[in-house]
């Protein structure tokens, strides 16, 4: 319970500072997609946070503190559109629960927004960007200015307003 906060982590401490969050019983979201790297004739996989260097968790100012005291924290950024921010992770979530494979991807501040209308991420909503391989989905964080994206059928979207 409480309001939502973002925590700025220190640099490669997003995993960490989840593991000390439920420690301290406090609430937290980290969005994580898989990286495979092919080293030396192997492939590693990677599970990595999607937005590298921040963590969402829940709570009052006892827990921002308890965050802080952690010292995996370079910043706390106050949410001030909470409704606003839990749209945007609900949107992430749910791709991921989806298994839809999100991979960073630059914020976009124009483009044309859509609806995908059938599939597996029905109802999502998003901007849309061509590439040489066609075309991904953009899903945004707008308080963090970082996005996320998937590569969608362009069959399978209506552009909106």
């Amino acid at each position: 319970m409480g309001r939502w906060w973002v925590a700025h982590t220190k640099s490669r401490n997003e995993k960490a500072l989840a593991h000390d969050l439920i420690g301290r019983n406090i609430g937290y979201f980290l969005p994580m997609s898989w990286k495979v790297q092919h080293k030396h004739g192997r492939k590693m996989r990677s599970l990595l946070p999607l937005f590298s260097g921040y963590l969402f968790f829940c709570g009052g100012e006892n827990e921002r503190v308890e965050a802080l005291k952690t010292n995996r924290v370079a910043n706390i950024i106050e949410v001030k559109d909470q409704q606003k921010l839990l749209d945007e992770l609900a949107k992430i979530e749910l791709a991921l629960r989806k298994g839809a494979p999100l991979e960073p991807h630059h914020y976009v501040k124009v483009g044309q927004r859509c609806r995908v209308l059938s599939g597996s991420l029905m109802g999502l909503e998003g901007i849309v960007v061509k590439t040489k391989a066609g075309a991904r989905l953009i899903l945004q964080v707008d308080i963090l200015g970082q996005a996320a994206s998937v590569e969608i059928d362009t069959d399978l979207i209506e552009f909106i307003e």
